[in-house]
């Protein structure tokens, strides 16, 4: 499509983050830094990731919290295969406006041996609080499936 760009992809050292995953990988997120049930990832927006009023889709913000989330918590269980969404509530505070970065953290803030809890947050550049999340991610078994 003409419209694309070259997708930016970065990866950090950390094992809680997984390659494998194609839609985070065209939707072009930036893995910051993970570890100790933290997750950081980064976005900067571009005209795809944009809805018909010119701002930051719900569903792309829906699915940064989703990863970072996700990431946070698998960075509890090492031996973890991944993690899947259980159940995930997302509240918009206020749009994310067109060629912004976004950056979402993602913190677990309790874990069972096969779940974790956690909550995350979107800002913009400005540090303004775009989105606020919680959700509910169950760990997989070693090869079993990827984070996303």
């Amino acid at each position: 499509m003409p419209w694309r760009r070259k997708v930016r992809f970065r990866v950090t050292q950390s094992t809680a983050f997984r390659l494998n995953v194609p839609f985070i990988q065209e939707l072009g997120v930036e893995f910051i830094s993970a570890g100790d049930g933290r997750s950081v990832v980064a976005l900067n927006l571009e005209p795809w990731h944009l809805n018909s009023w010119s701002v930051a889709h719900g569903g792309v913000l829906m699915s940064l919290l989703d990863v970072a989330m996700a990431v946070a918590g698998r960075s509890l269980n090492a031996s973890a295969g991944g993690g899947v969404t259980v159940e995930m509530k997302t509240s918009f505070l206020q749009p994310a406006n067109a060629g912004s970065r976004l950056i979402v953290s993602g913190y677990a803030f309790h874990r069972s041996t096969t779940m974790a809890f956690c909550e995350g947050e979107a800002r913009d550049t400005d540090d303004r609080l775009i989105a606020k999340s919680m959700g509910t991610f169950k760990y997989l078994k070693s090869g079993a499936g990827s984070d996303g």
